[in-house]
């Protein structure tokens, strides 16, 4: 228990009056002084007195785009058989301070208190620790404070509807180039943890053995649509704000792909490479990814990790988000592993001063070309991600 500032305050003005009164023989002055530190000492009693109360937060929803609405409910019961005084609940999220002062309850009685949490940044935001302090009706006196739970509110990139790519690609065989569809046959992407739904005769028994968990392979059909998105997370080409767009951007087309069914892939020039089925699942493994990502320290001339340009599943759309004046060669360079290429660029060249967008095929050596299929690369310039959004619709459409 500790005594407020307004409760310092009268505490410093009733003992200089009761000793005066009582002193100099003022019945007014000991009156007014005893009525004061009586107060004092009443929230003192009060706030020290702790009756059991049942306190619980949670946060919906757990996922929320950033700047859309996300609320915290704040639930109160009194268990007990007496009174309960009032007491304040604080909670921290996103570097603000919420405050809720909760009344005096009755025995048995419940109250709900609802309050908005901040989502102006993204992120995986730490919403608590709820901390609960005893008050007196008066202010003068604060209870030691009662520390509780932490809830965890997953600020997602803003997303803008984006349409999916629906032509397949035939992939290449580990063995080498293919004439046709490898039939009958699934690569096997990932092994993750078992979820409700899933396939049972897809667990995979030695990886259940080694964690202790149930895991379940992931498995790829060669003929589904791919969709792998570069995106640009060196520092020295887009700026705070452009990496913010690039990053909605980003969440937008690999939503929607992953969505839609796709196979789809997220990689990053500081070598990130995530590789998921379609699902709603995949989506939300996707938007968690992108939650936190931030850019890194990364030399200029590393735009393409290895792992893109090397191995990895290939094959389908691959989109590349960036900026500059012309699109990067090493983009362009890997126009043997993937039909389509578009690159989106961000921010500065924007202003319509760029190159108009359009189809143009790619000039790789004629010896290189695929022989199943020609690359074409497409660019694109816009300024914000709802409108780079916009012109790949109408790229697809």
């Amino acid at each position: 228990m500790r005594l407020t500032r307004r409760g310092i305050v009268v505490l410093a003005v009733a003992v200089p009056l009761l000793a005066f009164g009582l002193w100099g023989g003022y019945p007014m002055l000991r009156a007014l002084g005893a009525v004061l530190l009586g107060a004092v000492l009443a929230a003192v009693l009060l706030t020290a007195r702790r009756r059991p109360v049942e306190v619980r937060r949670s946060v919906y929803p757990e996922r929320v785009e950033r700047g859309r609405p996300a609320l915290a409910s704040l639930r109160v019961r009194n268990p007990g058989g007496g009174r309960r005084s009032g007491f304040v609940a604080t909670d921290a999220a996103g570097g603000a301070t919420r405050t809720v002062r909760v009344r005096a309850l009755a025995a048995g009685a419940e109250v709900v208190h609802h309050y908005q949490v901040p989502t102006a940044v993204r992120g995986r935001l730490t919403v608590g620790p709820l901390t609960l302090h005893g008050v007196d009706p008066f202010g003068l006196a604060r209870g030691e404070p009662h520390v509780g739970e932490s809830a965890t509110l997953w600020v997602h990139p803003r997303q803008f509807p984006a349409r999916a790519p629906m032509a397949g690609y035939p992939r290449h065989h580990h063995e080498g180039p293919t004439d046709g569809a490898l039939r009958g046959s699934a690569q096997l992407l990932d092994v993750r943890e078992y979820v409700p739904g899933d396939e049972v005769r897809h667990l995979h028994w030695k990886a259940t053995a080694r964690t202790g968990r149930l895991m379940v392979r992931d498995l790829a059909d060669p003929e589904q649509p791919r969709f792998t998105l570069l995106l640009d997370t060196r520092p020295a080409p887009l700026t705070a704000a452009e990496f913010e767009e690039a990053v909605d951007l980003a969440a937008s087309l690999l939503g929607a792909t992953a969505r839609a069914g796709h196979h789809t892939r997220l990689v990053t020039s500081a070598g990130l490479d995530l590789a998921v089925a379609g699902g709603a699942p995949a989506a939300r493994r996707l938007l968690d990814e992108l939650c936190a990502l931030g850019r890194d320290d990364v030399r200029a001339a590393d735009l393409v990790p290895p792992s893109l340009a090397t191995s990895g599943p290939a094959g389908g759309c691959l989109v590349a988000v960036t900026a500059g004046e012309t699109p990067p060669a090493a983009v362009t360079a890997l126009w043997h592993r993937f039909p389509m290429i578009v690159v989106i660029v961000l921010g500065r060249t924007g202003d319509g001063s760029g190159p108009p967008s359009g189809e143009s095929p790619a000039e790789p050596e004629p010896a290189r070309r695929r022989p199943d299929a020609a690359t074409w690369i497409r660019v694109l310039h816009a300024d914000s991600a709802e409108e780079a959004v916009r012109r790949w619709n109408e790229t697809l459409g």
